[in-house]
């Protein structure tokens, strides 16, 4: 195999649920579709943490937030991490994805969100790089964004403007290998802009629509934010209005892709830093917007997508579960740079089922937010609050949908034991004490909980 163009599209608060090719009956997502009909979906793929920053850092370093210090979004930090002169890389101190990419003769550029630190200037091996200064997004509209290392206000359409420096990177960087960070805004979902019209061409669609993809569920006592968009009309067809839109931005990186002769040649990514609860248990958002933190499966389970003509099996299946941890290890052995995954990385490479082989895994993943840590296997599910609870466990082949909460009965005693057990060790092997909030370690991102 040649050396492969990446082109790595990520969205922005997308859980699985949402797409077509995960079973979604009313939103339109035909590119993503075409992308899981061409490739390989993975029906269980994971975020480790359930925002932003924390799950990005993990993509471009291979660590868990207790290794590489990123517990929650970056916003609340003092000094501010993303713009000012006290600005930096959150991540710098590792050798992070890019890097390695642009160290083995890639051309690496960023079109999107990056929330990562020091959102003004290039860097991480990046040369091109359209950015925003903060992660949120506060308007589809007359946003701040960032370009030739300054600020300005685009009038247009974010999601289109991303998609449009997407391919401007294609155009001019089709000759070398290329490594393209497609980072969407959307679909998001959160803030003021989900209780007006989402305005794009997708919303007259939408407009009355009864979407019974999201549940209406009355509001979950632990909810906290987003009280005014959980069950809204306007939020719920905004929403799926956002959700289309990105997915024309895919349509269109793919023609691009064709239309230059680079289709056989690039591997392309789609997947989503985190999920998104629309209505699910009574919630809207992801596991911060409620006190508890929790952990649901729409909030953690995200879509996964890998399609390499004539490599990766077309219309195929990755059935195990995995967290994105896992995703570096995977990647740089895939296209041959399985000497540069860190040594640290608690993740293991699937590169060997991309490519059509077969390997025995263990399906058991762990996910951690602040005072949160989480075991997920093929039975069960258990959440673990620190220090003094309240905790949760699910028996998901009985239970799928985490309605009966078995924490009280006697009888999975020994399994609350077995399971707390398996966390102590995945964390005791692989926490930097530095960064181990459980035991008194600090966050570079501004603090929710304090345990």
């Amino acid at each position: 195999m040649s050396t492969p163009n990446i082109v790595f599209i990520m969205t922005d608060n997308q859980g699985a649920w949402s797409l077509g090719c995960y079973d979604n009956p009313d939103i339109r997502t035909p590119n993503i579709d075409r992308l899981a009909r061409e490739g390989m979906r993975f029906t269980n793929a994971y975020c480790v943490n359930s925002v932003c920053s924390p799950s990005r850092a993990t993509y471009f370093t291979g660590l868990i937030p207790s290794q590489h210090g990123v517990h929650c979004y970056l916003g609340g930090e003092k000094p501010d991490s993303q713009m000012g002169p006290d600005a930096y890389s959150t991540i710098a101190e590792f050798p992070t994805l890019s890097r390695i990419l642009n160290n083995a003769g890639y051309t690496c550029g960023l079109s999107g969100k990056w929330h990562l630190g020091d959102s003004l200037h290039e860097h991480e091996g990046f040369t091109y790089w359209f950015n925003r200064p903060k992660g949120h997004t506060s308007t589809f509209y007359n946003d701040d964004l960032i370009w030739n290392n300054e600020v300005y206000k685009e009038e247009r359409y974010t999601t289109d403007v991303v998609t449009e420096h997407a391919l401007d990177f294609l155009a001019n960087h089709r000759k070398k290998p290329f490594f393209l960070y497609a980072a969407f805004n959307g679909p998001y979902g959160l803030g003021q802009s989900m209780t007006e019209v989402h305005q794009n061409r997708h919303t007259e669609y939408y407009a009355n629509k009864d979407l019974s993809c999201f549940p209406r569920e009355p509001v979950h006592p632990w909810l906290r934010q987003n009280r005014q968009i959980i069950n809204n009309p306007v939020s719920i067809e905004g929403y799926a209005s956002a959700v289309s839109g990105v997915d024309d931005g895919v349509g269109a990186i793919l023609n691009a892709l064709h239309e230059h002769g680079l289709e056989e040649n690039t591997l392309v990514i789609y997947t989503s830093d985190q999920g998104l609860a629309g209505g699910h248990h009574g919630m809207w958002g992801m596991g911060d917007h409620s006190r508890p933190i929790h952990t649901y499966e729409e909030t953690i389970h995200i879509p996964l997508i890998f399609r390499h003509p004539q490599h990766i099996p077309s219309n195929s299946l990755f059935e195990h579960r995995t967290c994105n941890y896992d995703f570096m290890p995977t990647l740089l052995d895939y296209i041959g740079l399985t000497e540069k995954i860190p040594k640290a990385s608690p993740g293991h490479s699937y590169a060997p089922i991309l490519r059509g082989q077969t390997q025995d895994r263990d399906n058991t993943i762990f996910h951690e937010f602040e005072n949160v840590r989480m075991i997920r296997n093929d039975h069960w599910k258990y959440t673990w609050r620190f220090p003094n609870g309240p905790d949760e466990l699910y028996n998901m082949e009985n239970d799928p949908d985490e309605r009966h909460n078995l924490i009280g009965n006697p009888n999975v005693e020994t399994t609350v034991q077995n399971l707390r057990e398996q966390i102590d060790t995945f964390f005791s092997q692989h926490a930097d004490p530095e960064y181990d909030l459980w035991k008194g370690g600090r966050s570079k991102a501004g603090r929710q909980i304090e345990l």
